[in-house]
């Protein structure tokens, strides 16, 4: 049937929308894709809410894969079989960790109920100089006090669920943490045959891309890793030191925290710093608690503008306000785990968009065949070495 035309010639839509401009459909076609997207992402962060018992420690296991593998890569280069260096780096591994919690075990064992004393007395001290600065009167103190009890019993059931909640965490902790040793022996051991693995499942033209794409990605989270080691040593090494230098009690568990601490970039140091800052204000007074926040606040200061930008930014590719948002953004919807994954997802991401954009492989090679070849090559060759010792021994009785 003919298009019916205008008196001009013409021709007349009978769809409403091409009355529409072109600048609102386009902002409509985008409009509806993004919102598809944005569900899509929904969706998916929903998921691993519900499954984060597994995807933390899994997590956790690749960070640390990225960390010990170059120890297993060592070994192997020097002939050594892979166990060897595998055994080696969990050893390793273990040492460290069991030297961190001892350090900071034996310290706070003899300085805790210390601290938990000066804590009273300070406390103590301040309502003297509140009742004598604004008038606070004893009675209104025991009043407020008398109010906060009545409180706390009004919300026993909610606090026996936090309780309960507690103990199901410490419960999820220890299953996690089991989770995470397992996942790491069997990365550590097994990782090349579960990434090729992985690729199986995708068709076999994606499969160029996405393995230059992970490897790209596996670089940055290793660089990661032993740039934040890095840097954390230094935040602690600091904040120790400036502890130390003023007197504060407890400087070595307190360097130790924040090593821990600075796993999260620019929040953690400054978490476990204000410890620092806590513990000279109990023990010497506020000016020294001042001088300490200085040291902490100037500690953080060098991360933030010579460490964060020269070190980690050269080392991952990712700006310093990257990073900040990453962490903020990972805050935001994950709490501390979503603050500690963020840059190190962050700077592969951005590895793996690189990598894709800038078409870093070879367009006519399949890596999954390849290393299904090469592992039946190598295959046979033992197979080949186990027979032919077999006839050794034969020939020797």
């Amino acid at each position: 049937m003919e298009q019916p035309r205008s008196e001009a010639g013409e021709a007349v839509h009978d769809d409403a929308a091409h009355e529409l401009p072109l600048g609102v459909r386009v902002a409509a076609a985008w409009s509806w894709r993004l919102i598809l997207i944005g569900l899509a992402c929904a969706g998916f962060l929903w998921l691993i809410v519900q499954v984060r018992i597994i995807v933390i420690p899994l997590l956790v296991a690749i960070l640390l894969t990225a960390l010990l593998s170059p120890v297993v890569q060592w070994f192997q280069k020097r002939g050594a079989p892979r166990w060897l260096g595998v055994i080696f780096a969990l050893a390793m591994f273990v040492a460290a960790v069991w030297i961190l919690v001892t350090l900071i075990a034996t310290q706070l064992r003899s300085g805790f109920d210390d601290v938990a004393q000066r804590s009273q007395e300070a406390w103590v001290e301040l309502l003297h100089w509140g009742e004598a600065t604004f008038g606070f009167s004893a009675e209104e103190i025991d009043g407020f006090t008398g109010q906060l009890m009545k409180t706390i019993d009004g919300h026993q059931s909610e606090i026996w669920n936090g309780a309960l909640g507690v103990a199901t965490s410490a419960g999820q902790f220890v299953t996690g943490t089991l989770l995470t040793l397992f996942s790491l022996i069997f990365l550590l051991i097994d990782g090349r045959r579960i990434w090729f693995w992985v690729l199986g499942f995708l068709p076999a033209r994606a499969h160029a891309p996405v393995d230059a794409a992970g490897r790209a990605g596996w670089v940055s989270v290793g660089q990661y890793v032993r740039v934040q080691i890095f840097v954390a040593f230094v935040d602690a090494v600091g904040i120790g030191a400036g502890a130390a230098l003023l007197g504060v009690p407890l400087a070595i568990p307190v360097a130790v925290l924040v090593f821990l601490g600075s796993f999260i970039p620019f929040l953690g140091a400054i978490t476990t710093g204000a410890l620092a800052a806590f513990i000279a204000l109990v023990y010497n007074g506020p000016v020294n608690a001042l001088l300490m926040l200085g040291v902490v606040i100037l500690v953080n200061q060098i991360e933030g503008h010579v460490l964060q930008p020269l070190v980690m930014g050269s080392a991952v590719k990712v700006h310093p306000l990257g990073v900040v948002l990453a962490v903020s953004t990972g805050a935001l919807l994950a709490g501390i785990p979503g603050a500690l994954f963020a840059v190190p997802i962050a700077a592969s991401a951005n590895s793996i968009v690189n990598t894709l954009v800038h078409r870093q492989w070879d367009p006519g090679s399949d890596p999954v065949a390849e290393y299904h070849r090469r592992e039946k090559t190598s295959q046979r060759a033992r197979h080949r070495a186990r027979n032919v010792a077999r006839l050794l021994r034969k020939e020797g009785h």
